[in-house]
């Protein structure tokens, strides 16, 4: 049984990406005010930089810098206290991973293309043990239409980027498994969670699945909801932060029940680990604005360059 969650900040303007720091800081992108942005334990925030658009997923890279992925901008609607996106920016120029020095806030843009297949709207970002990065592109809907697209693999030096995976329905939250010989990717229209074999970085091992690409279906829970962003604990299940319902939904690659622990808020968006043990969750309630924290039944996975 989950305790009620602890407000950790509020007023952040839909927050998303957290990173829980040694320091027992917690890293945010602040996708409607555009920035990244830094909170204290004591709920201070302050801003690390300004990225503009619509940064979103953010991860630490064996540099220590801080890898965004960057939307490229909603527009906004805001009534009685909640915060929603709708839809591609008046100003939207295309999508880009950056690159921010946490120390200075300098903001680098890494790429805004994979050969010709430009970035749309690239949302969250997970670190392999060799510095490379795979990330999704949730991409952009405009009044009748929206992109088709798909994950990429890149190095974070700038050197070499690829679309591996095309193309998908909404590709949001994404993962790796604790031997790092699975990828994780999460739908967002769908509901759904999906799992690719791994052969090396940035390579499937392809093989049959449910899917002509390989993708295997994680068994999931019954109802209508939307998928968002996620993180895997010490034993591997997957937390994918659930729209909608409000939530989190705990999926087992090992077939077991699974598990919701429900949010007081629709847009609930990210979940991370950190403190002591890791034994910490934190989480995003997008449309209410606030950073919650509650203790978790089971260990966060460590991340690479950051917890290791």
């Amino acid at each position: 049984m989950h305790s009620a969650p602890t407000v950790v900040a509020s007023e952040l303007r839909f927050p998303e990406g957290p990173v829980a720091m040694p320091d027992g800081t917690i890293l945010v992108v602040e996708i409607a005010r555009g920035t990244l942005s830094r909170v204290s334990p004591s709920g201070e925030i302050s801003v690390v930089a300004e990225t503009g658009g619509g940064p979103n997923g953010a991860a630490i890279g064996p540099d220590g810098k801080c890898y965004v992925c960057n939307n490229g901008g909603f527009n906004w609607e805001e009534s009685r206290g909640r915060l929603r996106a709708q839809g591609q920016a008046a100003d939207y120029r295309g999508g880009r991973i950056e690159r921010v020095d946490l120390d200075t806030g300098e903001v680098e843009v890494l790429y805004t293309h994979a050969d010709d297949v430009p970035l749309r709207g690239p949302n969250d970002i997970v670190f392999d043990a060799t510095g490379g990065f795979w990330f999704s592109d949730l991409g952009k809907t405009r009044p009748r239409e929206r992109d088709r697209t798909g994950v990429f693999y890149a190095r974070p030096d700038g050197s070499h980027i690829e679309e591996v995976i095309f193309p998908l329905e909404g590709p949001n939250g994404i993962g790796l498994s604790p031997e790092e010989d699975i990828l994780y990717v999460a739908e967002t229209p769908t509901g759904r969670l999906w799992s690719y074999a791994l052969s090396g970085p940035g390579e499937l091992a392809g093989g049959r699945g449910d899917k002509p690409d390989g993708g295997q279906l994680i068994s999931g829970r019954p109802g209508y909801f939307l998928f968002d962003s996620l993180a895997l604990d010490a034993t591997g299940n997957i937390c994918v932060a659930t729209l909608r319902e409000g939530g989190i939904t705990v999926l087992s690659p090992r077939g077991d029940e699974p598990g919701f622990v429900p949010m007081p808020d629709p847009l609930t968006t990210n979940i991370c680990f950190g403190g002591p043990d890791l034994a910490t969750a934190y989480i995003t309630l997008s449309s209410t604005g606030q950073l919650v924290s509650m203790p978790w039944g089971e260990p966060g996975l460590p991340l690479n360059f950051l917890n290791k």
